[in-house]
């Protein structure tokens, strides 16, 4: 049994795992906090969800934060600052606020400032990439002046975590550079192959993508990113965002990639509203833009 008590802000896809594997590294305590706890539908199911897997379902943030001695935040970019704000009203002194959330460094700074005024530390990770399959042992870059007394903690409960730079906004700068490519080239393989597709030449592009990159099953990856993007697109367009904040705060205009969230963006909307309902987990990519190539024009983004 782990002497640590642990909080998780945001009780999405990341939290759940989290949760699920900490509770099996035998961690004594653990909570939740999620919006949609309040929530009467969605709610009752999320908090069923947590109690069968051994997580508290807390009634707010301040039950949350009185207890745990590590919180979690693992929210969407955009509640990544109000995240910050509210935990900072609650959380003791001397607890650590560690934010996993996809965001610019300049709002890593905001939060850390919000934190660190209430009396607590902050530590930022920047997470590396998916979180599934890695589950909690996802490469993780930390930053703070706490960031490697956090990491001695965290390693025993199988985090993979590296302390990067005292200074709070480089690990988000390394995280934020690489989604501008990962992301980046999820949407330039769904607007090439999808357009590809149309003409009847996927095979024949593709065959040029293997000699120019003979290390990527090319096929493979697009069935991968045209269903990671339809599943969390929403998610990805927001982190999408804080990369553009990103590019801006270092002094340039983000076309490419505010064009990227709006990519994204058009994508998590299709989803919404059920374009790619009955598509099967492993389905080829050629099953998702064929679903793209039946929209009417002005539907397309």
């Amino acid at each position: 049994m782990t002497n640590l008590d642990i909080g998780l802000i945001g009780y999405g896809e990341v939290g759940k795992i989290f949760g699920n594997e900490l509770r099996a590294k035998g961690v004594s305590w653990i909570g939740a906090w999620d919006v949609k706890f309040a929530d009467a539908a969605a709610g009752s199911a999320e908090r069923r969800h947590a109690q069968a897997h051994g997580v508290v379902a807390c009634e707010s943030a301040r039950e949350l934060c009185s207890k745990a001695q590590l919180i979690i935040s693992a929210v969407t970019a955009s509640n990544t600052l109000e995240v910050a704000k509210e935990a900072a009203r609650w959380i003791g002194r001397g607890a650590t606020f560690l934010d996993f959330n996809s965001a610019s460094p300049g709002t890593k700074r905001q939060a850390a400032t919000l934190i660190e005024d209430a009396g607590a530390h902050y530590v930022e990770a920047g997470v590396m990439t998916s979180v599934p399959p890695y589950g909690i042992a996802v490469p993780m870059l930390l930053g703070g002046k706490q960031a490697p007394r956090l990491a001695d903690r965290l390693r025993p409960l199988g985090f993979n975590v590296t302390p990067l730079s005292p200074k709070i906004g480089v690990a988000a700068a390394t995280k934020m550079s690489r989604s501008i490519m990962i992301k980046g080239l999820e949407a330039l393989v769904i607007e090439s192959f999808t357009t590809a597709r149309r003409y009847g030449v996927e095979a024949a592009m593709q065959e040029t993508l293997a000699e120019t990159f003979p290390g990527i099953d090319w096929p493979k990856q697009g069935a991968y990113f045209f269903s990671r993007v339809a599943q969390h697109g929403k998610r990805r367009a927001e982190e999408m965002r804080e990369a553009a904040n990103t590019v801006h705060e270092a002094g340039f205009t983000p076309t490419l990639t505010a064009s990227v969230a709006d990519k994204h963006d058009w994508i998590a909307k299709l989803a919404r509203d059920g374009v790619f309902d009955g598509i099967g987990n492993d389905a080829p990519w050629q099953d998702y833009a064929d679903r793209l190539l039946k929209l009417k024009p002005a539907t397309s983004g």
